[in-house]
């Protein structure tokens, strides 16, 4: 079993029992408990759970919301410079998608200095931050406000496939790996983005080098899906293959 495989059925274990204990995985998956023990401490990472004495359980809402505004200030510098990239492929009369990363959120930043665009989002923070911009159109998507800031459920999801159609998208997930592709940690987050992505002609993936082989239990899309990667990150040769082969364009963010 590969590593993302077993990581995979340890959130799974650990979504129906309410706690997972590292003797019990390393029998069921067939496993030394300390490669048991390197899961968890990947997974707690990458806030999927927290490690406890002997094993690890969930994370609660209260935890999570605080690590969201955790994260909304962590990699700024990265985030700023990738949202800045991003703004440049984007001219007047574009009718874009943004998501609900905490990078769109900086794009929204700089959307500010420009014109006749388009913003169809899910995200409350994209909406807040652009409300009073008149050379902007700004379009909110309906739907359940999630933990994250969100608009997320089926309405949101029909409120886009029935009535909206992108030239471009700007997008993130919680990371991406070089076989399973774009991966996601949020079954709802995931399923408005699958919508925009098949709603629109050009997606961007805005993607600093932290979400490189970064593990979520749920598949987003296939790698091809993002036209483009926004990164500063440096990928080694077996990463370039595959881009190149897959038709990935990488548009490289330099250092300032």
């Amino acid at each position: 079993m590969f590593a993302l495989e077993r990581q995979k059925k340890i959130l799974e274990i650990l979504s129906t029992d309410g706690a997972v204990w590292v003797n019990k995985l390393s029998a069921e998956l067939g496993v030394t408990e300390e490669t048991v023990r390197r899961d968890l401490e990947k997974l707690e990472k990458q806030e999927l759970l927290v490690r406890t004495h002997g094993g690890a359980v969930p994370i609660d809402e209260s935890t999570y919301e605080l690590s969201l505004e955790t994260r909304k200030h962590t990699n700024v510098d990265v985030k700023m410079r990738l949202a800045k990239e991003a703004v440049k492929h984007i001219i007047p009369g574009d009718i874009i998608f943004l998501d609900a990363s905490t990078t769109t959120f900086y794009m929204a930043k700089e959307l500010k200095k420009m014109s006749n665009v388009t913003v169809v989002t899910n995200s409350l923070r994209v909406v807040e931050e652009l409300s009073n911009q008149e050379n902007l159109k700004v379009i909110s998507v309906g739907g359940i406000v999630s933990n994250n800031q969100s608009l997320v459920g089926s309405l949101a999801e029909r409120t886009v496939e029935e009535n909206y159609y992108a030239g471009k998208m700007f997008f993130s997930s919680k990371g991406v790996d070089i076989n399973a592709g774009l991966l996601e940690s949020n079954e709802k987050e995931c399923g408005i983005k699958k919508v925009m992505m098949e709603n629109c002609k050009q997606r961007y993936y805005l993607c600093d080098k932290t979400k490189i082989g970064r593990v979520g239990f749920v598949k987003l899309a296939p790698l091809e899906k993002a036209d483009f990667i926004i990164t500063e990150a440096e990928f080694d040769p077996e990463w370039k293959a595959k881009l190149a082969e897959l038709k990935v364009e990488i548009l490289k963010v330099e250092e300032e």
